[in-house]
């Protein structure tokens, strides 16, 4: 089946309604050049202790075996930039998106009305929403469908939507028209890659995991090393860094979306109150946003990290 005109229009004014910004649409394929820099990326222990990204390495790079018959990916962003004034320096800081809800299961929803409206509108269509918790090439898939580019902090930039959104994607067994990739406009600018702190972004448009704050305190579970003392900038949750700097975050607006607006219990912390944290506090003020990740005992770790306490 072959979508026309009118139906893919019809499928992006929903998907702008229930709060997507941006939409686009790619050829369902094996990524045959992403594929080999997964390899070399793995095969350079650059994803440090995500063993999952080893995972599934068939299914990550053609999303025919993730949806039989699949013939189109539909990538889609949803802004999160919080519109609430943000911790002043003096205090630890906490990555934007993790302000709110958890927003998997906030765009996953979403994502299933749109399947839904696509089912209603067309007929029998088969297909799968995914958000960030499957084996999808979402950044690839987000570049090929002219989201945006890859930049060189290796996240998707948006000339008019910055990078202060998630990614999220349907995978359908019907063929919808594709729409273009853009160009690289990152250039000769190089502010993302000489902010890193920890010098993560040392190849430009390849992150080494193992040195982006993010990952040091989220995905890392054993101790952070010693290497890192005072390079992480008080971060105790993912980090912004490389955004922040980012020309093309400069003019960002703040998310519509009031789940992502939450921004409340800790907003006037200072370091001695989240060092003071308990696990009650802690399971109270943080329930159902994405810093339950790392779970009391990781935040109470990064924080006693960067105070020096270990």
């Amino acid at each position: 089946m072959i979508l026309n005109a009118i139906d893919k229009d019809a499928i992006q004014l929903r998907a702008s309604e229930l709060g997507f910004s941006l939409f686009g649409v790619s050829k369902a394929q094996f990524l045959e050049k992403e594929s080999r820099f997964l390899e070399d990326w793995l095969n350079q222990n650059s994803h440090g202790e995500m063993d999952w990204m080893a995972n599934h390495f068939d299914k990550r790079t053609d999303p025919r075996l993730l949806v039989p018959d699949a013939k189109t990916v539909i990538s889609l962003g949803f802004e999160y930039l919080p519109e609430m004034p943000l911790p002043v320096d003096t205090t630890f800081k906490i990555s934007k998106y993790a302000y709110g809800k958890d927003y998997h299961k906030v765009i996953k929803k979403k994502l299933i009305e749109l399947l839904q409206f696509i089912q209603n509108r067309i007929g029998e269509v088969h297909g799968r929403a995914f958000v960030d918790s499957a084996p999808v090439m979402e950044k690839a898939w987000a570049a090929k469908s002219g989201l945006g580019w890859i930049g060189k902090n290796t996240l998707i930039l948006n000339r008019k939507k910055s990078s202060y959104f998630f990614l999220a994607e349907l995978i359908l067994d019907v063929e919808i028209e594709e729409t273009p990739a853009v160009k690289d406009l990152c250039k000769t600018c190089n502010l993302c890659v000489e902010a890193c702190p920890t010098e993560a972004l040392n190849t430009p448009y390849q992150l080494d995991a193992k040195k982006c704050i993010s990952y040091l305190t989220i995905e890392l579970k054993s101790q952070i090393p010693n290497e890192f003392k005072h390079q992480m900038e008080d971060w105790i949750f993912g980090c912004d860094i490389c955004q922040d700097v980012c020309p093309w975050t400069k003019n960002a607006l703040p998310t519509l979306e009031q789940s992502f607006n939450r921004f409340v219990g800790w907003k006037d912390y200072s370091k001695r109150d989240w060092r003071e944290i308990t696990e009650e506090v802690f399971e109270k003020v943080f329930a159902g946003t994405p810093v339950m990740r790392t779970k009391y005992k990781g935040l109470k770790r990064n924080i006693d990290f960067i105070t020096g306490l270990k």
